[in-house]
C-alpha cells in the first residue's frame, strides 16, 4: 500500500512539473513578439560614412587625391561624369516600431571634386534638403517611364478592335 501511495505521489509531482513547464513555455511564446520592443535607440540606424568635421575641414583645394584618400578613407561612391568626384554619404534612418517601414531623417553627402591632375578643385557638403535620398539597400537604378506600360497599352487597345468577316 505504501508503494502505491508513493507511485501516486510521484505521478502527481510529474504532472505538476509538466504543467509548470508547459505554462512557462506558453508564457515565453506569448511574450516572444514583444522581445523586440524597447524604449532604447534600437530603431535608429546610422548607415554609410562616419563624419569627423575636423578631418573634413582639412580637405583643401590643390590637395592630391592620395592625401584625401589617406585622410577620409574610401569614398561611398565615385563619379566620372563631368570630371572626377568622390562622395562620402551618411544617413540616419528611423522607424517608429520594428515592423514599421523606415524613413531617412538625416542625410549628409560630402563631395570632393578633382581636376584632370587628380587635385582637389572644390568640396561640397550637402544635406537632405539639397537633393534626393540616396538608396543604400535596393541596389537598383531607377529608370524613366512607368512600370505598367504594357498593361496600359493593352487596356487602351480594347476599344479599338475591328472585326473583319
Amino acid at each position: 500500500m505504501r508503494a502505491t501511495i508513493q507511485r501516486r505521489k510521484a505521478t502527481k509531482d510529474t504532472r505538476q512539473a509538466f504543467a509548470r513547464g508547459a505554462f512557462a513555455l506558453a508564457a515565453a511564446l506569448a511574450l516572444a513578439p514583444l522581445s523586440g520592443c524597447s524604449t532604447l535607440d534600437e530603431n535608429v540606424v546610422h548607415r554609410g560614412y562616419v563624419f569627423d568635421n575636423q578631418t573634413i575641414a582639412q580637405v583643401r583645394p590643390g590637395m592630391p587625391a592620395e592625401q584625401v584618400l589617406i585622410m577620409l578613407g574610401t569614398p561611398s561612391t565615385t563619379s566620372t561624369v563631368g570630371g572626377e568626384a568622390w562622395y562620402y554619404i551618411s544617413q540616419r534612418v528611423e522607424r517608429m516600431m520594428p515592423a514599421m517601414p523606415s524613413r531617412v531623417t538625416e542625410q549628409r553627402v560630402f563631395a570632393v571634386y578633382f581636376d584632370a591632375n587628380k587635385k582637389v578643385t572644390r568640396t561640397g557638403d550637402y544635406g537632405l534638403q539639397d537633393g534626393k535620398v540616396v538608396d543604400f539597400t535596393t541596389r537598383q537604378t531607377v529608370t524613366g517611364g512607368g512600370e505598367n506600360r504594357l498593361l496600359q497599352t493593352l487596356l487602351g487597345q480594347m476599344g479599338k478592335f475591328q472585326y473583319k468577316f
